[in-house]
């Protein structure tokens, strides 16, 4: 039985989400886009006292200004960039609710968990990429120093809800399946395990992913001064991009390896074998190899850097081939798209 008044609200909200992370998104790019105000601001901050010189030509420091007793001097006004960055982070979080909200009630309306076909596959992914984006933002305010790196910091906010909002299209439009009951082969206790360790380990990775994409074009703005005011010069230094990129991946890739194991687990107990190189085993083990390749490369002196980043690259594209080609074009034993 599918109630269908709960998956109509199911599917409300997830267009109700979408839009909001699109909201979200333009915001983030408007403060992306003072940049160069962050930047002076900066240089601002890094200047020296001004020393004026005094009587017989000697340098003194000028005083520092004294407060006005017995009057409240206003707060200065937050610039608009600021602005917009507070923004776009709580209009983010209420994305977040109002996407778990529809994940949820479709999981309510059919009395199942919100992933047996592709649209509830995608959009569980996103939601774990976007979690997984505000806890690194929690983190790391937490401990950043100078007030204006945070605006930078936010601003990546844009570039991970891009292929989020991207995927999240696909998923409700071309990817879209109405609310039903599991297909008998996934009518087992291991879609909670196997597939939501794939689900978590997805999300993840498509944050270290488009980290490794930032920091290959801030590596670029860094090795060419020439070119001052570009869209890499407005992210954060490529060290702090390269570190989020491989602090995702290895913290996610035992995760990663459980969700492979598990799936081993569960074809032995549907189809009697642990292994038999379907398409989906092929190459969810191509791109736990190519991670694996990653991490070897980051820990190696010579691989460091770029090369690093072009290999994580590979890995989230062999998942994005994995997600779509291998589950709606190649028929296989994982067929169940929904479509």
């Amino acid at each position: 039985m599918v109630n269908q008044a709960l998956s109509n609200l199911s599917d409300m909200a997830f267009a109700t989400s979408v839009v909001v992370y699109i909201f979200a998104m333009l915001l983030y790019f408007a403060e992306f886009a003072s940049g160069k105000a962050t930047e002076t601001a900066e240089r601002g901050a890094a200047e020296p006292a001004r020393a004026t010189v005094g009587v017989g030509g000697v340098a003194t420091q000028e005083p520092p200004a004294r407060p006005t007793v017995g009057r409240l001097e206003p707060e200065p006004r937050k610039p608009w960039s600021e602005r917009f960055g507070g923004m776009a982070v709580a209009v983010t979080v209420l994305g977040v609710l109002v996407h778990a909200f529809s994940l949820v009630t479709r999981g309510m309306a059919v009395g199942r968990v919100p992933w047996g076909n592709m649209y509830e596959f995608g959009s569980a992914i996103c939601l774990v990429a976007v979690i997984a984006w505000l806890v690194v933002l929690y983190r790391q305010s937490r401990s950043i120093r100078k007030p204006t790196t945070a605006p930078k910091l936010r601003g990546l906010g844009g570039f991970v809800l891009l292929p989020a909002t991207l995927l999240l299209f696909l998923s409700g439009t071309a990817l879209y399946a109405t609310a039903s009951q599991l297909q008998p082969a996934l009518r087992s206790y291991w879609i909670w395990i196997h597939v939501s360790a794939a689900i978590v380990s997805t999300g993840v990775l498509m944050f270290a992913g488009v980290a490794s994409v930032l920091f290959l074009v801030r590596l670029r703005s860094e090795n060419d001064p020439a070119r001052p005011g570009g869209i890499g010069s407005r992210l954060p230094s490529s060290q702090v991009l390269d570190r989020f990129a491989y602090r995702a991946t290895v913290l996610i890739m035992p995760v990663w390896t459980f969700a492979i194991i598990a799936g081993a687990m569960w074809a032995e107990a549907a189809w009697g074998r642990f292994w038999g190189w379907d398409p989906k085993e092929t190459c969810s083990l191509i791109a736990w190899i190519v991670y694996a390749a990653y991490l070897h490369a980051r820990a190696t002196s010579g691989w460091r850097g770029t090369r690093a980043a072009w290999i994580n690259i590979l890995g989230l594209a062999v998942m994005i081939f994995n997600l779509f080609f291998i589950n709606i074009v190649i028929s296989g034993l994982h067929s169940y798209a929904g479509l």
